[in-house]
């Protein structure tokens, strides 16, 4: 392994990840700007309906546009993180 580190190519589609994947050495690969993806497979069979003022929940979809998910998932995952934290 080289002391120099390659930048990720960009890659436009599922196979091209796969592909380069497959047949690539990630070890030469920079990878410290990744971050952990959550994957959203659990059903959702229970609703959560609630009344907030207008200026926090143009906040919450402010936060949730900046991370580039929808705001309803952005609160979802304030929930899990905060349950998670409590356990």
């Amino acid at each position: 392994m080289s002391s120099k580190h390659r930048s990720m190519p960009s890659l436009n589609s599922d196979k091209a990840a796969e592909d380069f994947v497959a047949t690539a050495d990630l070890t030469q690969y920079d990878l410290s700007g990744f971050k952990p993806m959550r994957f959203e497979i659990e059903p959702k069979a229970a609703a959560l309906n609630m009344r907030l003022p207008a200026s926090l929940l143009d906040a919450v979809k402010a936060r949730a546009k900046a991370k580039g998910i929808p705001y309803t998932r952005y609160v979802r995952m304030l929930l899990e993180t905060d349950v998670a934290q409590a356990r």
